[in-house]
């Protein structure tokens, strides 16, 4: 995005990330703050925008701010915005670890190079400062502001984990249908959104009525957004999505479109039941998906919560450029135009 607003708000995100992160700047543990500042996209070999990711969250938490109350000085809400993201990052490093991935955009992920037992613990860092990183709300925020705001972010760290155990649990299970995927997605992808959104209306001074509205976007935001990763993650153009499509297939995820297929009891039922998918099978066993109406059900789960996510942030009514701004990466993220 390359509007004024967000071109303001990145760098300070940016800044202010680092200022979190430089905790750990000390004599003795720089290869540790190395690790972090690595992971983060901003030193070793391929640092940059690339590696940094595109900061989604902290940015809904600034926009929800100021789009719930266009007088709200949103430099006071950075601790906040930095807290989410450090979060976000603190999970993708344990899950880089419970995944067996090594890469995150494209390089090297932290537990290749440093080890299993130093990545949990730059993960474990990562968790401290973002909940250090809430309390500096106290700057520019009444304490109960500033508690409610730590509240909802412990909750989203709990629904992360909650989340989290159902995915690596579903590993192993061969009796799991379409409806055991929605509690998973809520707690690894919309929670997180959700609690953006619902963070940053408090901090903008919204009622609680107006609050809900912003939690409900978030959470609808993010499952319809997880529903159309599976969708390209089986069916994807590889030279627009930059990942191979084949990749959940052979990697046996149990995606909304493979439940939904499992859940006919046809032909894509038994081979899956048959064991790892290979790769020069994929064409073949996507198209066997396709026809068995899995891609048609995912794409209209899909087409439903991209309704109830633009419904609810109509319901909250965010104002101001905050507002058209958070609409348009709403209507980007969730691949409508705005």
């Amino acid at each position: 995005m390359t509007d004024p607003l967000t071109s303001a708000l990145l760098p300070a995100i940016e800044a202010e990330l680092k200022r979190q992160v430089s905790r750990l700047d000390a004599p003795r543990t720089q290869p540790y703050h190395e690790m972090l500042t690595y992971h983060m996209g901003w030193t070793g070999e391929g640092a940059g925008p690339e590696a940094a990711g595109k900061r989604i969250r902290p940015l809904l938490v600034l926009l929800s701010a100021a789009a719930a109350n266009p007088n709200e000085t949103w430099e006071e809400t950075l601790p906040a915005a930095a807290a989410v993201e450090l979060l976000h990052n603190f999970s993708l490093i344990h899950d880089d670890i419970q995944d067996n991935s090594a890469k995150r955009r494209g390089r090297p992920t932290v537990w290749v190079k440093w080890g299993i037992p130093q990545a949990i613990n730059a993960g474990d860092g990562l968790f401290v400062l973002s909940n250090l990183a809430i309390t500096d709300l106290i700057a520019g925020h009444p304490a109960e502001t500033v508690v409610r705001a730590a509240q909802i972010l412990h909750n989203t760290s709990l629904e992360l984990t909650r989340g989290q155990y159902l995915d690596i649990s579903y590993e192993k299970r061969q009796d799991l249908g379409v409806q055991d995927y929605w509690p998973m997605i809520s707690g690894k992808t919309a929670a997180l959104l959700s609690g953006c959104c619902q963070i940053g209306a408090l901090l903008g001074g919204a009622d609680e009525n107006t609050q809900e509205a912003y939690r409900s976007f978030g959470n609808y935001l993010g499952l319809a957004f997880q529903v159309q990763d599976d969708i390209l993650g089986i069916w994807g153009d590889e030279s627009l999505t930059g990942k191979s499509a084949a990749s959940d297939l052979v990697e046996g995820k149990k995606s909304l479109p493979v439940l939904a297929g499992i859940s006919k009891k046809g032909k894509f039922a038994q081979r899956w039941a048959e064991g790892p998918i290979k790769q020069e099978e994929v064409a073949e066993i996507a198209q066997l998906l396709a026809s068995e109406s899995a891609y048609a059900s995912s794409h209209e789960a899909a087409k439903q919560m991209t309704d109830m996510a633009l419904n609810s942030l109509r319901e909250a009514d965010p104002q101001g450029d905050a507002g058209q701004v958070l609409t348009e990466l709403a209507a980007r993220l969730l691949g409508r135009a705005a």
